[in-house]
């Protein structure tokens, strides 16, 4: 007689999350890899949306034409605002998650999109003030608090061997939202020229409203997470800590700094051959598309090869991009140039995925409860010095064109800091394993 194999036994929803523990391999085939799809999905549009609010101004800067009289300096300082403050906002928004619960702070993060939008549509005109023009910039950033928020609690729904690949593809769902919203930007100054930077923003309102409605009828709160207490301190005594970070600002760094800015650098750099700002958005997309589906294809393999030999493979890579960018610069090839950051941009997303494969690594050895709550903690932290790094680019940016009429200063800085940072996790994660 042959032996009969007795199905799993499927359990509510409800029983699942109250039991939640995604690295139990027998709950995770009976529904909770379910849970953990939708949830991920939904999570996914929110942040997609959040990124793309966050990068409004990578396109407004574009409608700025003489009327507004903003120079290239003001308007990279238009880019570096929205920036910093989804930076800061960044550690509050992942402690919120624990707080609130996952559902409740994506729904409530979703439709605080509709203050920046709604402003953005209707007061940007001829006229405006450049102080009122900062403060609209600014309100943006509440955008880049969503992505903090979104990874918290995504990190929480999959077991270990499989964050790699859930968090890329959560990161690089949003990410996208770079490149979206400037394909929106195109679509608009094609169809309605530069008049009408409004019409930009103004797309994003009934998208925020579907994006919360459906996370409040399909995501899920965890009943059994803890509020994230003493985390921050815990993990801000570790060395590995701030080493994870200062490669974040590499990676998350230049891609949201480059994203913001590459418009910026085409009509500033290539003058002559950028005559309209149409002509500029055509390229401008292209890199943030690519860098946001690398992104999980970093985190894939990391997954396989481990996080540590990809990053530093990415910054190698990345060095050799800002070397070609430098390169283009001083011959003055525009083909070059966009290749060099296309490729930065690719190999920006690999790393973004490779270093947040990283964190939940550094926590292997702590009981599980306490490994969720520690690497959560860490990907807030973290992921807020990161998006510092894109003030940073920027602000580069805006210095060097100031001083010498050129980026060439500021492809110099990158070349080196990527250096840097491979040297860094060779001699942190890779050194002792050679040795």
């Amino acid at each position: 007689m042959s032996a009969i194999t007795a199905e799993p036994v499927r359990l509510s929803d409800k029983a699942l999350l109250d039991a939640w523990n995604p690295e139990d391999e027998e709950l995770w085939a009976t529904g909770a890899r379910r849970i953990a799809r939708r949830n991920l999905a939904l999570s996914i549009l929110s942040e997609h949306i959040g990124f793309s609010v966050w990068s409004l101004w990578s396109v407004l800067v574009l409608f700025l034409g003489p009327a507004y009289h903003v120079d290239a300096a003001g308007k990279f300082l238009l880019t570096s605002l929205p920036t910093l403050v989804g930076s800061l906002l960044r550690l509050p928004y992942s402690f919120a998650v624990t707080r609130f619960g996952g559902r409740n702070w994506t729904v409530f993060s979703a439709l605080v999109l509709l203050v920046p939008c709604g402003l953005a549509a209707f007061l940007i005109k001829p006229g405006v003030s450049y102080s009122t023009l900062l403060v609209l910039a600014a309100v943006t950033g509440v955008g880049g608090g969503n992505f903090a928020s979104s990874m918290t609690n995504i990190n929480a729904f999959y077991p270990d061997r499989l964050k790699g690949w859930a968090l890329g593809l959560n990161a690089g769902g949003g990410n996208i939202g770079v490149a979206a919203v400037q394909l929106v930007g195109l679509a608009v100054l094609a169809w309605s020229g530069k008049g009408h930077p409004g019409l930009v923003a103004g797309i994003y309102l009934p998208l925020i409203v579907v994006a919360a409605v459906g996370s409040a009828l399909y995501m899920d709160n965890l009943p059994n997470r803890r509020a994230e207490k003493g985390a921050i301190r815990q993990v801000a005594k570790r060395g590995h800590t701030w080493v994870v970070s200062v490669l974040y600002i590499g990676t998350f760094g230049s891609f949201i700094g480059f994203g913001f800015a590459f418009g910026q650098v085409l009509q500033v750099q290539f003058k002559s051959q950028f005559a309209t700002p149409v002509d500029a958005a055509y390229l401008t997309f292209l890199g943030p598309l690519l860098g946001s589906l690398s992104r999980p294809i970093g985190g894939r393999l990391a997954d396989r090869l481990g996080g540590a030999k990809v990053t530093l493979a990415t910054f190698a890579l990345m060095a050799g991009g800002a070397g070609l960018v430098l390169a283009a610069s001083h011959a003055g090839s525009l083909p070059v140039f966009v290749t060099g950051f296309v490729l930065l941009f690719v190999f920006s997303g690999l790393g973004n995925g490779s270093v947040y494969k990283m964190i939940p690594a550094l926590f292997a050895g702590e009981a599980e409860a306490d490994a969720r709550r520690l690497s959560g903690a860490l990907i807030g932290l973290a992921g807020a010095i990161g998006a510092f790094g894109g003030v940073l680019v920027n602000l580069a940016f805006r210095q060097s064109f100031l001083s010498t009429k050129n980026g060439n200063a500021a492809y110099w800085t990158f070349l080196a800091f990527y250096a840097l940072c491979a040297a860094l996790t060779w001699a942190v994660f890779l050194r002792r394993r050679s040795a």
